[in-house]
């Protein structure tokens, strides 16, 4: 079941990064970008010192980090 929660958890912050991001992404990009973006928010979270706790605070720190992956996503197409 936690592999079904985090697809859906992804899905959410992917969708809410892209929207943030202005950018048009499949589903299927979404929730990559979401699951990716809950590693590198917390990575980054983490090498900061902060902590997020509950629901609403992991959604935030995978938001952000979506929103940093469709930063560099753009950075480095950017660079052809």
């Amino acid at each position: 079941m936690g592999l079904i929660w985090g697809i859906i958890f992804g899905a959410i912050a992917g969708g809410i990064a892209s929207y943030i991001m202005k950018e048009s992404s499949s589903t299927i990009k979404n929730i990559v970008l979401g699951l990716l973006g809950g590693f590198v928010g917390g990575f980054f979270f983490n090498l900061v010192g902060l902590s997020a706790t509950g629901f609403i605070g992991r959604l935030i720190v995978s938001v952000i980090g979506a929103c940093i992956c469709i930063w560099g996503g753009r950075a480095l197409s950017s660079k052809k």
